[in-house]
């Protein structure tokens, strides 16, 4: 059995504004509340290989994982997968950016399936990162609208 979680949220803030910050995956221990460290291995034309940790979890363990994001400016939106995947048999995430009336709607799809004798089980999983997403895409559209209001940028 698989998971699927799809989660979007609409930003006050131009395209391009939207587009570089979240894409700045070295400021994602800013723009992302959840991450300890956000670390860059390769970078090789649309091509992203990074390394993710979590802030240490109640019990003091910090989870963390490689991914790779490839991104598609011409159709604004990036595919990641991770390559060490942890508690569960696969994760892909897709981006979509959406250029409408007013700012950008910036969408989340994942699909994964957790390993056998992971700590949560598919659908629990699921709901975690629905609730997390929700948080952290609302974190994502307050830092965004922020930046392009102190920019002065016309949307």
């Amino acid at each position: 059995m698989a998971a699927h979680t799809d989660n979007s949220v609409f930003i006050e803030a131009p395209m391009e504004l939207v587009w570089q910050r979240t894409n700045d995956v070295e400021s994602w221990t800013e723009l992302f509340d959840e991450y300890g460290e956000a670390t860059v291995l390769d970078r090789r034309d649309d091509r992203i290989t990074f390394r993710l940790a979590l802030h240490p979890d109640e019990n003091g363990k910090v989870w963390a994982w490689v991914s790779e994001r490839r991104l598609d400016e011409a159709a604004r939106t990036t595919l990641s997968h991770r390559v060490e995947t942890g508690p569960f048999k696969y994760m892909t995430l897709f981006w979509e950016y959406t250029e409408v009336a007013g700012g950008v709607r910036l969408r989340w799809v994942q699909d994964f399936e957790m390993k056998p004798g992971a700590p949560l089980d598919d659908h629990a999983m699921a709901a975690r990162i629905n609730g997390n997403s929700v948080r952290q895409q609302a974190r994502i559209k307050q830092l965004l609208e922020q930046a392009a209001r102190e920019a002065e940028v016309p949307v």
